[in-house]
């Protein structure tokens, strides 16, 4: 085994995790003179932002958009000389497919939660939209420190508008089911409003008034892909004298007095300070020796695995699909597929590059409902084939097809989770010089874990190094 830098370099950052937080936290501490080592364990870099392509047509086979409203994301795109490639979806009309129609997805919500009933109107039953009125007439409900979304929300507006709206929406995020998801940690602004109002309607229309209406749009894509994101954030690191390294899994993390012990399958790093940029499991072994509480927090986020099934079609024969972004499925429906979206229209930059191929793609999968990943590529492909057979008439069979697997792709954000990062980040905070960040904490959104690299890397910058030998066994 050797020793890689056995004095420790002045300023050496470790970062383990080659995601687009480990990447972000990793830009960040080189711009500020920093020396860094960035450690993927596979042979990619960009965890789910993957740039592929298929038929020749490039695409993303991940995260396909960014939240624009957010500022970090967009940041780091132009800071990685990507500014120019940034385009907005060339349609944002969204379609949710329930009662076997495509019905349009209705405006005036906060993540499906609505500030009007009538805009649900075509989407609930009567029966639903009643359920949704009875709001007003009920008394305060206490939330207490956090709430699951779809229970609360049933409690007020009744099931319906949480089974046909809320679910799919909030599985589009986390892929997980609004009966567990954490309001507090997943829309924390209704949370906080619902605290202070009476009822949930007016909850919902006083976050609808606090949000000032910015010029551009709420989503941005990135021309050729945001794949294209992580590859241009290594570049920059690499042209600025960062290191990166894929294919080296960290095996272990010491304390000493000088700093930390990085071991890999081949060598020993010597640092000064560590960001983990991992998911919540790898993060969890790793600190198990060093921080026994952040470890047992971390070993109990739970994951949600899912599939996208990317399909390109002739375009005459893609005639049927109509216009519009794509459609969402309420998962009450029973189907296989959980969304669609139409990439060739809503990517310009897609339907530019594929000629007289039409692509599109679904996804498959979320918590609790995982029983259709266990089935080879060629089922998968069939089952999307038969619901969108079923919802827009495609019938063709298609010229190509590429399945992703994202197995324990999406952390879950169940209630009380606000409460295990706060406890994990206290933890981890005794250790000198060492930070978390990912999606496993503040937001699964690109723009989210952006922010939580770059919250690593300053409190990293802001930390005194190298790192002082007072242990904690907690």
């Amino acid at each position: 085994m050797n020793t890689d830098n056995a004095g420790g370099a002045p300023g050496r950052v470790v970062v383990v995790g080659g995601g687009i937080a480990g990447l972000a936290a990793a830009h960040r501490l080189l711009r500020a003179g920093r020396s860094v080592t960035l450690l993927e364990a596979t042979g990619r870099i960009g965890g789910k932002l993957h740039a592929g392509e298929i038929a020749g047509v490039p695409v993303d086979l991940g995260a396909e958009s960014i939240l624009a409203r957010r500022p970090e994301a967009v940041e780091l795109a132009r800071a990685v000389g990507l500014g120019d490639r940034l385009q907005p979806p060339a349609t944002t009309t969204a379609s949710v497919w329930t009662r076997d129609a495509l019905r349009p997805m209705p405006k005036g919500h906060v993540m499906g939660v609505p500030g009007d009933p009538r805009a649900l109107a075509g989407l609930l039953s009567g029966e639903g939209l009643s359920a949704v009125e009875r709001d007003r007439a009920l008394p305060p409900a206490e939330l207490g420190d956090d709430v699951a979304i779809g229970a609360y929300v049933a409690g007020r507006m009744g099931r319906e508008v949480v089974d046909r709206l809320v679910e799919p929406l909030l599985g589009g995020v986390y892929a997980g089911d609004s009966y567990r998801i954490s309001m507090k940690a997943a829309v924390p602004k209704l949370f906080e409003a619902a605290r202070r109002h009476a009822t949930l309607t007016d909850a919902v229309r006083a976050v609808q008034a606090a949000a000032q209406a910015p010029a551009g749009p709420a989503f941005t894509g990135i021309a050729g892909g945001i794949g294209r994101l992580p590859l241009a954030v290594a570049g920059a690191i690499t042209a600025a004298g960062g290191e990166i390294r894929t294919d080296t899994p960290v095996r272990g993390l010491t304390r000493r007095p000088d700093g930390w012990e990085v071991r890999t399958d081949r060598e020993v790093l010597h640092a000064d300070a560590v960001v983990l940029a991992t998911p919540a499991r790898p993060a969890a072994d790793l600190l198990a020796p060093e921080s026994p509480a952040a470890s047992a927090e971390l070993a109990s986020v739970e994951y949600a695995s899912m599939a996208l099934v990317t399909l390109a079609f002739r375009r005459a024969d893609a005639a049927s699909v109509p216009a519009g972004s794509g459609f969402l499925v309420p998962p009450v429906d029973g189907r296989a597929i959980k969304a669609s979206t139409f990439s060739s229209r809503k990517w310009g930059w897609v339907d530019d590059g594929a000629g007289d191929l039409f692509v599109l793609r679904t996804s498959l999968g979320r918590y609790g409902e995982e029983e259709h990943l266990g089935r080879d590529d060629a089922d998968l492909v069939a089952l999307s084939l038969r619901d969108l057979g079923d919802a827009v008439g495609l019938a063709a069979k298609p010229v190509a097809a590429e399945v992703t697997r994202w197995t324990d792709g999406l952390p879950q954000y169940p209630v009380g989770h606000p409460a295990r990062v706060a406890r994990i980040r206290d933890a981890v905070a005794k250790l000198p010089a060492l930070r978390v960040c990912g999606a496993a904490y503040d937001g699964v959104g690109i723009p989210a874990v952006v922010a939580d690299g770059w919250r690593a890397a300053d409190e990293i910058l802001a930390t005194p190094t190298p790192a002082r030998s007072t242990r904690s066994d907690e």
